[in-house]
């Protein structure tokens, strides 16, 4: 019993589904709570008409209890009618007849009708959908919040092989700029509402990215981090801001990462003017595709009390990947001291061309 629960739940979770009742909730939003009971009450009201019509012309008229059978009867017989399933033969006079011809025009009317609905449901579907008015229904997705040439850029990393994580884009705009391959979402990275319809509750984590570079730019992207915070505490976001100087102001807005692009580029493009090649270097590390990259992973139990030393040693023989860090309580120590030894709850970063045996890091949501 508790698999079939399991399975249910798994399949009222998939996207499509999620969708379709989202544009159901949408579109039957602006009725009235008792439009469709009235109209269940019009149409059983007419076949009732219709069957209290034919046992008055066709019968019996002396027996009462044939009279109330010959009333299931055609009421039965006047829903199947309607349905496009009645059988012809059932009445004889010409009254009955005349009846059965009104059941039949209503019934191919009724069926008109709901075809129309529903392919017109159909279409608006479609069209809310490519106009990105929809909603997701992910899990454990990414979403980009806002549309730059970082956001471009990142979207096209995410969306290789290596990653098969799924992205919403989320941005004010008639049509996705990200192509294929990433739901798009018409919206205000600010609002709450549009946030929730790219499944900001649900997701693993949202990636905040201005629209120009100005200082008016990194404003609205606190107040996206504050929303998605409002909303979605447990969501890890990442940030890039435009000038150092907001940097504490994403920190009061509890943004969890935040890449200064212009201190990340001058201090690598600084380095590399001193060590040539550092630049090549550091975009093959970070980048997907073929070649080794960086993982933050968790260490195994049997790994604590290990010293730097037996740790990096374990990590190239067991599983060849290079120790690079080792972060304990949001610390990270790079290149530690021989005496630090690993504690219950730190967890690596590694350079690795797969992860292979070891598991990438859960980070556990907030309180």
């Amino acid at each position: 019993m508790a698999r079939i629960g399991k399975r249910l739940a798994r399949l009222l979770n998939l996207p499509l589904l999620s969708r379709l009742a989202f544009h159901i909730r949408r579109t039957t939003g602006g009725l009235e709570p008792g439009f469709f009971l009235r109209l269940f009450l019009a149409l059983s009201s007419f076949v009732l008409v219709a069957a209290g019509l034919l046992t008055a012309l066709e019968g019996p008229h002396d027996d009462v209890g044939g009279v109330f059978s010959k009333f299931g009867d055609s009421f039965y017989w006047g829903v199947t009618t309607v349905l496009g399933n009645g059988d012809t033969g059932y009445v004889h006079t010409p009254g009955g007849k005349f009846i059965s011809w009104l059941l039949v025009l209503f019934g191919v009317a009724i069926v008109a009708a709901i075809t129309g609905a529903l392919v017109g449901f159909v279409i608006d579907i479609l069209l809310k959908e490519g106009q990105g008015m929809g909603a997701a229904g992910y899990r454990d997705h990414i979403v980009v919040c806002g549309w730059n040439p970082t956001a471009r850029e990142l979207i096209s990393e995410l969306g290789g092989e290596e990653y098969g994580t799924r992205i919403v884009l989320i941005h004010t705009g008639d049509k996705n700029p990200a192509g294929s391959g990433v739901y798009f979402v018409s919206g205000d990275i600010t609002n709450a509402e549009d946030l929730r319809r790219a499944g900001i509750e649900d997701a693993m984590a949202a990636v905040v990215c201005p629209a120009d570079a100005t200082n008016e730019a990194d404003m609205r992207s606190i107040l996206a981090v504050m929303a998605i915070e409002s909303i979605a505490p447990h969501v890890r976001t990442v940030v890039e801001a435009n000038n150092p100087d907001h940097v504490e102001h994403f920190r009061r807005a509890h943004a969890d990462e935040i890449v200064v692009s212009s201190r990340l580029v001058s201090r690598l493009m600084a380095r590399s003017s001193l060590y040539p090649g550092l630049a090549e270097i550091v975009t093959d590390i970070v980048s997907g595709g073929e070649g080794s990259e960086l993982y933050r992973v968790k260490l195994p139990d049997e790994y604590v009390g290990l010293s730097v030393d037996e740790l990096s040693e374990r990590m190239r023989s067991d599983h060849s990947a290079t120790l690079l860090a080792v972060s304990r309580d949001g610390r990270s120590f790079i290149n530690p001291e021989p005496n630090f030894r690993l504690a219950v709850g730190d967890d690596a970063v590694v350079v690795a061309e797969s992860l292979g045996t070891l598991a990438p890091l859960q980070l556990a949501p907030a309180e």
